[in-house]
């Protein structure tokens, strides 16, 4: 009887033993690469994307207006001095300008009947048939013929010059920028037609914040380099130096930021339209200096502690040899590393690559230690 009894308790041993838990594993001890936080100096230089233009650029307009028969510019075009840019229909300009030729004739006519009539007068004064009164009234009148014969002339000069300004032409050298008029429309006298970027200096046009507007004025050194490299070839062209020139008097109404117009050296070979980088000297950009903490990006995390979240980072413990989170603040970037406003003292040491697969408490072991500065 005992026999039967015996085997059934130790199937029920056996039974109960491969139902329990197996003993968890061990969390494996990982070896982190270890930076000792320390500190360093931090003067950031802050760079704006601008862009090059001309030193100079002509909104040309007609000055009277008409209807636009002719326009031979195109954008890209270069033009020379002189050079045929648009023309109106010059029809009405002439015949105002012929009227005005008539008017100065009349007007000569008038000028010579009264200095006949002043002579004829003149004559009989002489022989006593008139009063010097009369000879007064004919010399008043001679002088009323020659006002009004001068001003006549002056005023077909006008038209004239009226008929001339139907065509508009290129006042310097330069490129076509933009053309914002066609053949048919009736412009009146001012409209822009075309616009035109001179030859010779140019700028490089970038915004400014207004919390860093104050730190600029005229004069400040800076360094440009071009994105698509010198002439527009490939590549990055090596930085050029550039000066502020002028700095806007008040903020855009859409952007609320500065416009900053930095002179290029005479001898730059910067395309129109070409995107700089604009690199201003540290004492105009400088946004903190002195002694700070920075990490690299790799040993930052981005922590989540219910409601709460942040930054952190892990800390080694060397008594332990384990790592713990520890918030911190992040105050600004500087390159590729972060500054560190709160939360680290020089010393501490902290993991820097390999955060996302590290536990609170975890043992790791010692890779390499450097001083993160």
């Amino acid at each position: 009887m005992r026999t039967p009894r015996m085997l059934l308790i130790v199937s029920v041993a056996l039974a109960v033993a491969a139902c329990a838990r197996p003993e968890a594993s061990q969390e494996p001890i990982r070896s982190v690469k270890l930076l000792t936080v320390g500190t360093g100096d931090f003067n950031v230089r802050a760079e704006y994307a601008g862009e090059v233009r001309a030193r100079t650029e002509s909104r040309l307009g007609f000055r009277v207006g008409g209807k636009l028969v002719q326009r031979p510019a195109e954008v890209g075009q270069r033009v020379k001095p002189g050079q045929l840019l648009a023309q109106l229909d010059s029809q009405d300009l002439a015949l105002s300008s012929q009227a005005a030729q008539a008017q100065v004739s009349a007007a000569q006519t008038q000028r010579d009947l009264a200095a006949a009539d002043l002579r004829r007068y003149q004559d009989l004064l002489s022989r006593g048939f008139v009063s010097g009164a009369e000879i007064e009234r004919r010399q008043a009148t001679l002088q009323s013929a020659e006002a009004t014969l001068r001003q006549a002339k002056a005023q077909g000069a006008v038209q004239g010059n009226q008929a001339a300004y139907a065509r508009l032409l290129a006042d310097g050298a330069g490129v076509v920028l933009a053309v914002e008029a066609e053949v048919g429309q009736v412009v009146a006298a001012g409209t822009p037609v075309v616009r035109v970027a001179r030859d010779g200096a140019r700028d490089v046009v970038i915004a400014v914040p207004e919390d860093r507007v104050g730190q600029l004025k005229a004069g400040t050194n800076a360094q440009v380099r071009l994105w698509a490299g010198a002439g527009g070839a490939g590549g990055t062209a090596a930085p050029m130096n550039a000066v502020v020139r002028e700095v806007a008097a008040s903020a855009d109404s859409l952007t609320r930021t500065y416009q900053v117009k930095l002179a290029l050296p005479d001898d730059a070979t910067a395309p129109l339209g070409a995107t700089a980088y604009v690199t201003l000297a540290p004492s105009a950009s400088a946004v903190v200096a002195g002694p700070v903490i920075k990490l690299p990006t790799s040993a930052l995390m981005r922590s989540t502690d219910g409601d709460r979240s942040g930054t952190s980072v892990w800390v080694f413990d060397a008594a332990a040899g384990t790592v713990q989170p520890r918030p911190v603040v992040v105050a600004g970037a500087d390159g590729n590393e972060m500054v560190i406003a709160a939360g680290l003292k020089p010393g501490d040491e902290v993991v820097a690559a390999g955060v996302h697969v590290l536990a609170p408490g975890q043992k790791v072991t010692r890779f390499v230690g450097t001083t993160a500065q």
